[in-house]
């Protein structure tokens, strides 16, 4: 018996009870693992908030912060509409000191906050920028900008609905350019046909810290289902230019997500972690050796992801793909990558 499947590039709330058939132990349970990408929302029909995130984390695995990433939560329902982001900083930096008091255990949740401002403001998004980080109370370290879009009517755009090559708009790089002199950095959640959009935007702004989610964004579905071999190739080909930028870091991870190439969600009970690790195995390989491990960082990006497996199914997944790397490499991988690149303190 298979499930019904979702519409493809949606985003769609998870099933708790189909993610808990598959249990497994933790593997290394002792190591320090920073999760670098996940969300916390109250939607209806889809609500992911602490208490959600804390049954996913307390798997067995030593998840000892986070860090929390826009998704148009809890915004801002009165004052200007440029402002409205703040809500979420101030909705996750309540979450943090929640965690910070140690009543829920050792885990530091949203101890980075990564949320969002308008770059389309140009460089007036610096006010916006100020705001968020008085916000944050010393957590927040940048913002996400989703720029995904593609020619095909049968591709989402992602949830700022961007036009096409907005990464290059003088307007919006006025706003980008607010992001390093304030010392944060910024997400950047594209499709992988943007990939060199990305490399060109990276090369303009050296000094700024850029951080790709989800291994780029492939796409698999619409146009690109017949050709995923040629997809494949030419996300590897626009991964290599991207990876002499030395500002840019990767999250491995999001390959969870209905884009087209794994349907795991269609399954009767979710994938074990040996079937995750050989289905992501090509994408994850490759950006580490592109980037190597001080570049690159493990993401859960729940609950989004929840829809393909469970939280510690899916970091025994990434604990067997880092088998072969030395200790360095492992920590830099589950922790010291995004310990640097989001300045965390614990």
């Amino acid at each position: 018996m298979t499930r019904d499947p979702p519409k493809l590039g949606n985003v769609l709330p998870p099933d708790p009870e189909w993610a808990a058939q598959r249990p497994e132990p933790a593997l290394e349970p002792g190591l320090p693992i920073i999760d670098p990408h996940h969300h916390l929302w109250d939607r209806p029909g889809n609500v992911y908030l602490l208490p959600d995130l804390l049954a996913d984390t307390n798997s067995g695995h030593n998840i000892v912060g986070t860090v929390y990433v826009d998704c148009r939560a809890n915004y801002r329902a009165d004052g200007p509409r440029e402002l409205a982001p703040v809500g979420e900083t101030e909705f996750a930096n309540g979450v943090a000191a929640m965690t910070a008091s140690g009543q829920y255990g050792s885990i530091r949740a949203c101890a980075g906050i990564v949320s969002y401002a308008d770059l389309r403001l140009g460089a007036r998004a610096r006010d916006v920028l100020e705001a968020q980080m008085r916000a944050g109370n010393g957590r927040f370290r940048g913002i996400r900008y989703a720029t995904g879009w593609d020619a095909s009517e049968e591709i989402r755009r992602t949830h700022t609905n961007p036009p096409k090559g907005l990464m290059a708009d003088r307007t919006w790089r006025e706003g980008f350019a607010q992001l390093a002199p304030l010392g944060l950095s910024f997400d950047a959640w594209l499709y992988h046909p943007q990939i060199g959009e990305l490399a060109d935007l990276a090369a303009a702004f050296p000094d700024t810290t850029i951080v790709l989610d989800h291994v780029g964004g492939p796409l698999g579905y619409g146009p690109y289902a017949a050709r995923h071999d040629a997809a494949f190739a030419d996300w590897q080909r626009a991964m290599a230019e991207l990876a002499r930028r030395p500002n840019v870091a990767v999250k491995l991870g999001g390959l969870g997500m209905a884009m087209g190439w794994f349907d795991f969600y269609r399954g009767a009970e979710p994938p074990d972690s040996v079937t995750l690790a050989a289905a992501y195995r090509p994408w994850i390989e490759i950006t580490i050796g592109l980037f190597g491990a001080d570049r690159c960082m493990f993401e859960s990006n729940f609950p989004v992801d929840k829809i393909s497996s469970g939280y510690g199914v899916l970091w025994n997944a990434f604990k067997r793909l880092a088998a072969g790397a030395s200790a360095a490499e492992r920590t830099a991988l589950f922790s010291g990558t995004a310990r640097r690149v989001y300045r965390l303190v614990q």
